[in-house]
C-alpha cells in the first residue's frame, strides 16, 4: 500500500513539474507612450473591397523601425487576420494568421477568400513583443468580393 502512495506522489510531482515547464513566463516588455495609437488607414471597418486587398497601417506617438532595432518609442507592425489577439506578454506568433512586418513596412497586399474577414494591428518591439501598455488597433471587419 505504501508503494502505491509513493508512486502516486511521484506522479503528482512529475505532472506538476511538467505543467510548470510548459507555462511560459512573461517576457520583459518595452515601454510605450500612453498616447501611442496604431490604426488602419485602409480599408475602413465595414468596407466591402475587391481582392487582392491593400492594407495600410497608421501610427501616432511612436516611430517604425525594423525588427531587432532597439530605440526608444519604436517598433514594427504585426497584422492579425481572422484570429483573436495572442498573449500580450510573449513574442507574437508568426504564421498564416499572425503576419510580421519586421522590415518596417507600413502596408501590405493580402489575398483573402471572398467573404467576411477580421483584421487587427499590434505594434511590437525589437523582439516582436507587444509594448507596455500594448499598442493595439481596434479589430475591423471587411468583406471581400
Amino acid at each position: 500500500m505504501r508503494t502505491r502512495y509513493f508512486f502516486v506522489g511521484l506522479l503528482a510531482i512529475a505532472l506538476g513539474a511538467a505543467a510548470l515547464a510548459q507555462t511560459p513566463s512573461a517576457m520583459p516588455r518595452t515601454a510605450a507612450p500612453a498616447d501611442a495609437k496604431v490604426y488602419f488607414i485602409s480599408p475602413k471597418n465595414g468596407e466591402t473591397v475587391k481582392g487582392p486587398v491593400t492594407v495600410r497601417f497608421g501610427l501616432t506617438g511612436m516611430g517604425v523601425a525594423p525588427a531587432g532595432t532597439v530605440a526608444e518609442n519604436t517598433g514594427h507592425h504585426h497584422l492579425i487576420v481572422d484570429a483573436p489577439l495572442p498573449a500580450m506578454d510573449q513574442p507574437l506568433p508568426k504564421d498564416a494568421t499572425h503576419l510580421h512586418f519586421g522590415k518596417g513596412q507600413t502596408e501590405t497586399v493580402l489575398t483573402l477568400t471572398p467573404g467576411k474577414h477580421t483584421l487587427q494591428l499590434v505594434f511590437g518591439d525589437a523582439n516582436h513583443i507587444p509594448h507596455n501598455p500594448p499598442v493595439v488597433s481596434e479589430q475591423i471587419t471587411i468583406t471581400v468580393k
